[in-house]
């Protein structure tokens, strides 16, 4: 039998949970209990399922130092950023339980002047969710709560590397709903696989190579699917921009919970002469606090496994080797753990790897162009477009970045990292497939839009 452990990645000998892989069988029971289950849900009043969500809530916010520790711990996310995730957790159950009451269809004039014409949206029944290690609970959590909320089942398949938050999570939520709307699968591709083949509607996070299998997947059997991939977010600097300002903005914006986010900041585009910018850059990204998670001081954790250190450090070594200058960090740090510096690497080659492609960890692009235009044909030269950002004072320039930049998330004067929930979230190109996700978006997804016309029985 397949196991799945997963070990804190400030302490790989501490394995944080060991528990048996869902095999494919495994989750079949699950989406038989799940299909069961559904209808009668569904067919509740919308004040059942929305104190069920708000008991839910309840749960996670009395639990939630617990769940703050769980997080640090396995996933090393520093302590402060961690309880911003647990209150957030909470904001997203209340949020959906109050969109419970949403309105489900609309009233509309018959053409024929006579009976009636309604559409009405009907849960589409068992959802299939796969879930990222970054936001342990917050993912899960911004897919299931809408599934719920609308009147579908959901299985999760969470990363293995959060196994033990998805687990105590479902065990805080489920008593709260009817047996078998809710079950995690612990698991690796086997049991991710067999969660897509499972679905009536399938939502992913995770790699674009992954999302891809997903998404394909998902279409080849008919079904709704949407896949958030990833980003390689740009941050434009504009020579009107307060330098210090923005400086701090980015550098957290890129290293903040080690980089380990995917609207964090990989490029960073500055217009016109860097140097002043440049020097500001390297002492903000040198003054954030990088070690202990659980230090209330600390930015930058570790990243979450050997394996993940090593592509940073390589991707700095190749950058400089290809000519371009290693700014700060390119370092591992400490004995124990995967921790690694934060890392800038200036004036890299154009088709070097950190202009072309995310690496998910404490590393980024610096790099100067002439005018606004080129920042802006800069910024959109990747096949990502998830989010970002613009800094200056020029109203006409935000605005026309605004309204050229290739991403789903656009930020003007703010950093490229951060996501609120009742928004809208998604990218273009690689970065996602399918609908958006959160805010009144998530209606659309987990619902299907029904028309019906009733003409009168006799005419």
């Amino acid at each position: 039998m397949s196991v799945v452990v997963s070990a804190s990645p400030q302490n790989p000998a501490d394995a944080v949970v060991s528990v048996p892989a869902a095999a494919a069988a495994d989750v079949a029971k699950a989406a038989e209990t799940a299909r069961a289950a559904q209808p009668g849900w569904a067919a509740a009043p919308p004040g059942e399922r929305s104190a069920a969500l708000h008991a839910a809530a309840d749960a996670v916010a009395a639990n939630a130092a617990e769940l703050v520790e769980l997080v640090v711990r396995e996933v090393g996310k520093p302590v402060t950023e961690a309880r911003g995730e647990a209150a957030r957790s909470v904001a997203l159950l209340r949020y959906y339980a109050q969109q419970v009451y949403d309105p489900t269809g609309a009233v509309h004039d018959p053409s024929g002047g006579r009976g009636l014409a309604y559409t009405r949206r009907r849960p589409r029944g068992v959802a299939g969710l796969i879930t990222p290690w970054n936001f342990p609970l917050a993912i899960p959590l911004w897919k299931a709560a809408p599934a719920l909320a609308f009147g579908n089942a959901v299985l999760l398949k969470p990363a293995p590397q959060a196994t033990a938050c998805a687990m105590r999570l479902a065990e805080l939520i489920t008593p709260h709903l009817s047996d078998g709307l809710l079950t995690v699968l612990p698991g690796d591709a086997e049991a991710g696989q067999a969660v897509v083949e499972a679905g009536d509607v399938v939502s992913f996070t995770g790699s674009a190579l992954v999302g891809a299998a997903v998404g394909s997947a998902a279409v080849a059997r008919g079904v709704p699917v949407q896949c958030e991939m990833g980003g390689h977010s740009p941050a434009v600097v504009l020579p009107d921009a307060d330098v210090e300002s923005v400086a701090r903005q980015v550098a957290y914006a890129a290293f903040g919970y080690a980089g380990q986010k995917c609207t964090a900041t990989k490029r960073i585009i500055v217009v016109g002469d860097p140097t002043d910018f440049t020097d500001a850059l390297v002492a903000a990204v040198d003054a954030l606090a990088c070690g202990d998670p659980t230090a209330p001081e600390t930015v930058v954790g570790p990243v979450i496994e050997e394996a993940a250190r090593t592509r940073v450090l390589d991707a700095a070594e190749r950058g400089v080797a290809a000519g371009g200058r290693l700014l700060t960090g390119g370092r591992a740090v400490g004995e124990r753990g995967w921790f690694v510096a934060p890392t800038v690497v200036a004036d890299l080659p154009a088709e070097d790897l950190l202009n072309r492609e995310e690496v998910f960890g404490p590393i980024c692009a610096l790099s100067r162009v002439d005018s606004a235009g080129a920042a802006l044909h800069a910024a959109n030269d990747v096949r990502y477009g998830l989010t970002a950002s613009v800094f200056t004072a020029d109203l006409d320039v935000a605005l026309r970045f605004a309204d050229g930049l290739a991403a789903g998330q656009i930020k003007v004067n703010a950093p490229t990292a951060g996501v609120d929930f009742y928004l809208p979230f998604g990218g273009e190109r690689d970065s996602s497939f399918g609908g958006r996700e959160q805010g009144k978006a998530a209606q659309d997804f987990y619902t299907s839009l029904h028309t019906v016309a009733v003409a009168p029985a006799r005419s």
